[in-house]
């Protein structure tokens, strides 16, 4: 576990990006990509930078499920938005979350990950500690699956969408174990509201309560924190 702290966002995405470009000079191939707020000035440094993407696999995280991939809160289009039209991958994946059979469509996902083991994993972290959308209490040995999100998820969310009834209340995520095969994991956290999250994945007990916990166990993780976000270390 290496912990960096910096001043704020526009820092730790400065030094975000420097990973990334170290690793895909050393050949990694494979990214575990998020959306959210967490990744924004990340994604704006990719796009303004030389790396060449195009013989790289993107695999996201997680997907809405009941937007269409071209509903402007879907994360496909997030996707589009934030990297995908300046940076062109190889693949890039993004589960379906209108798919007729949700179970068939979680495991079209893990056999993704499976042809295409991940290099780097992005995450964000929310304020229960989900990871992804794992939210609390999701097994640690969880690959993609349907998630029912939580109250506090969903507030999270709201800023994003014209009314709460338009929040969708279901996504579908890679699952924890998913997350922990991928042989690096940098995860970016900002803000005040994140403290307590950061304090109990960093400190705290292993613990499916605390999803982001497990990160604890694994062998290749950094975690970038602002000053606020890392309040409590």
């Amino acid at each position: 576990m290496k912990i960096i702290k910096v001043n704020d966002k526009y820092e730790g995405s400065k030094k975000a990006f420097k990973i990334i470009e170290e690793v895909h000079l050393n050949g990694a191939r494979v990214f575990g990509l998020a959306t959210g707020s967490s990744p924004l000035e990340l994604y704006k440094e990719l796009r303004e930078s030389s790396i060449d993407f195009t013989d790289s696999i993107s695999i996201n995280l997680d997907e809405y499920i009941g937007l269409s991939k071209d509903d402007k809160q879907s994360y496909w289009t997030f996707m589009c938005q934030q990297l995908f039209s300046v940076k062109s991958f190889k693949k890039s994946y993004i589960p379906n979350g209108r798919a007729k059979d949700l179970a068939a469509e979680a495991k079209r996902y893990d056999e993704i990950i499976q042809q295409y083991p991940i290099d780097l994993q992005i995450l964000g972290i929310g304020n229960n500690g989900h990871i992804g959308f794992n939210e609390p209490k999701t097994p640690f040995s969880s690959t993609t699956h349907i998630v029912e999100l939580t109250d506090s998820t969903i507030e999270a969310n709201r800023r994003f969408f014209a009314e709460k009834e338009a929040v969708p209340t279901k996504a579908i995520s890679m699952g924890i174990k998913s997350i922990m095969s991928a042989q690096k994991i940098l995860l970016l956290a900002w803000g005040k509201a994140k403290a307590e999250a950061i304090e109990a994945m960093v400190k705290g007990p292993i613990v499916e309560d605390m999803p982001a916990s497990i990160l604890q166990k694994h062998q290749d993780v950094v975690f970038i924190l602002d000053k606020a976000a890392g309040s409590k270390l």
